[in-house]
């Protein structure tokens, strides 16, 4: 029902690209020309006129979007998780020619994030004039496997931070560096190649008494109904992943390949900015960039995803 209400929306009349003045002069999908005197007598059952076609068209744009959101919405947010076994990165549900470009490096454009990165790690900055590897050497062999375990707790922190955060930290404390600003390009860059050398590897996150009590928040994030839309995380990706919506595929949600490149923002992007991303749709209010609520989500949805693939730096639509 949703791909079937999803084909009305391509309709330029459904899309309110047919208006009075275009009716006039440039007839839409449906209308007749308009005829002139003498050619034809009047239709015996002439079509309503075209402000009152209009208005019933738009009314049934609100009254199919109502349909999809009252289907999203009966799904209740707390089903069980999707099994292990039916778990699935979004790159399964990406087209031929997207996952083409991701498994092609030299086609990739998140990669030259991850070479811009490693330039980043191997310059000194800093009160301390140091660099990323003056502490960690080649980032090859000293950051295989971490960025599948992120975030991760911090015994300074008393919570779990995600690898921006990580790499901020270490910038702050021994770099003596001013921290990069959220969504910057150089923390980005340099959260795309730490995140590479783990490329391949299952994501592993630790689940013990000191970080349960954040991803149960997080899971609790996820599964809570918010928003004027009324809706959970949930709704879309546990409960009606494999379907579509507004013609684009519904995933699972599996963060397997964050920083990615989005094609649709033409840039790299953090999983932060995908969550406000989906928040806003939700027409709920976004927290603000490294607010604990995204760090305990981030924390559940790896978690969520523990043995697929990293695949950072990915490429999405």
């Amino acid at each position: 029902m949703i791909e079937t209400a999803a084909q009305f929306f391509t309709s330029p009349r459904l899309r309110g690209e047919v208006g009075l003045h275009a009716l006039a002069c440039n007839p839409g999908e449906g209308d007749s020309p308009p005829s002139k005197s003498g050619q034809s007598p009047p239709h015996p059952d002439p079509l309503p006129a075209s402000g009152e076609r209009e208005k019933k068209s738009r009314s049934f744009v609100v009254a199919v979007f109502v349909g999809l959101i009252a289907i999203l919405n009966s799904s209740a947010a707390t089903t069980a998780e999707i099994p292990l076994q039916d778990r699935r990165s979004g790159y399964e549900f990406m087209g031929r020619e997207t996952r083409a470009m991701q498994d092609d490096d030299t086609a990739n454009p998140g990669m030259l994030s991850v070479l811009e990165g490693e330039a980043l790690w191997n310059r000194k900055v800093g009160e301390a004039g140091k660099s990323c590897a003056d502490c960690h050497g080649d980032a090859s062999a000293s950051m295989k496997g971490v960025a599948a375990r992120y975030p991760a707790y911090s015994p300074a922190r008393g919570r779990p931070l995600d690898l921006e955060q990580r790499i901020n930290s270490c910038r702050a404390d021994q770099q003596k560096a001013t921290p990069l600003a959220q969504e910057s390009k150089d923390l980005l860059a340099l959260t795309a190649y730490v995140a590479r050398q783990s490329h391949g590897m299952p994501v592993e996150i630790a689940t013990d008494e000191r970080t349960r009590p954040f991803l149960d928040a997080g899971r609790d994030i996820f599964q809570r109904r918010q928003g004027q839309l009324n809706l959970a995380c949930a709704n879309c990706h546990d409960d009606n992943w494999n379907g579509r919506l507004a013609g684009a595929p519904i995933t699972q949600a599996q963060p397997t390949g964050y920083p990615l490149y989005r094609l649709e923002w033409q840039s790299l992007g953090s999983l932060q900015r995908r969550l406000r991303n989906c928040l806003i749709g939700m027409r709920a209010e976004p927290y603000a960039y490294g607010a604990p609520e995204f760090v305990d989500l981030e924390l559940y949805l790896m978690w969520r995803s523990r043995g697929l693939p990293v695949e950072a730096p990915a490429v999405r639509p």
